[in-house]
């Protein structure tokens, strides 16, 4: 079993002060990026281990509103930022309850005006962009406020936008020795296709996952 130190040790970001984005995604042997439409179903509790380590070297959490209605994000003790261009999240929804830590909405200057309102009430709503939102404006807004090391756990929409923006620093993929099969999406969605190369930091030998950590290229 992999422990807390080592895991700590392993993914150790040496440049704090650089603003650096850096996506976490479990994904299956077949490449699925969710079981039963989550992916949750794919890991186990040392991935759990590994996120919680991921997580506690961040300075705040990206993910999509979409991921958030999936997977609930309720409680976690982490500032987070949900991204939603239509802004379809209810500002009742357990991400913004259960903890005093801060929560962030990033859209963008044409979503609805009600709805930034409404979710004024229970997070900072960060506008970013126009008629779209501008990955390169919010991750500014998030590093004015202190929170330079992002850690994203998509989705696979979110991650394609970060990549075609090149906002990409480092991958951490653990791979599931499971095949699934079905419909399910890759981790990345919605980029143009090109190469980009990506170079292996280290690979670790969980009790069942391999866990992947790639830098830029």
């Amino acid at each position: 079993m992999l422990e807390h130190d080592e895991l700590t040790a392993a993914y150790a970001i040496e440049r704090r002060g650089t603003p650096q984005v850096r996506m976490n995604f479990v994904v299956s042997l077949d490449g699925a990026a969710t079981l039963d439409g989550r992916s949750g179903g794919l890991g186990d509790a040392e991935d759990q281990r590994v996120m919680g380590v991921l997580r506690e070297m961040a300075d705040v959490l990206l993910v999509g509103a979409g991921t958030v209605r999936a997977e609930g994000y309720g409680g976690v003790g982490l500032p987070l930022a949900v991204v939603s261009g239509s802004l379809e999240i209810d500002p009742g929804h357990q991400v913004f309850t259960g903890t005093d830590a801060a929560r962030y909405v990033i859209t963008h200057a044409g979503s609805p005006a009600a709805g930034r309102e409404a979710l004024a009430e229970v997070a900072e709503v960060l506008v970013c962009g126009e008629d779209a939102i501008d990955l390169d404006v919010a991750l500014a807004a998030l590093a004015e406020r202190g929170h330079t090391q992002v850690l994203c756990e998509g989705g696979p929409h979110l991650f394609g936008e970060l990549v075609n923006a090149g906002l990409v620093d480092e991958l951490c993929l653990s791979l599931s020795p499971v095949l699934v099969g079905g419909d399910a999406g890759r981790i990345l969605q919605g980029a143009s296709e090109q190469l980009r190369r990506m170079r292996l930091v280290h690979a670790l030998q969980g009790e069942t996952l391999l866990f992947l950590r790639y830098g830029r290229g």
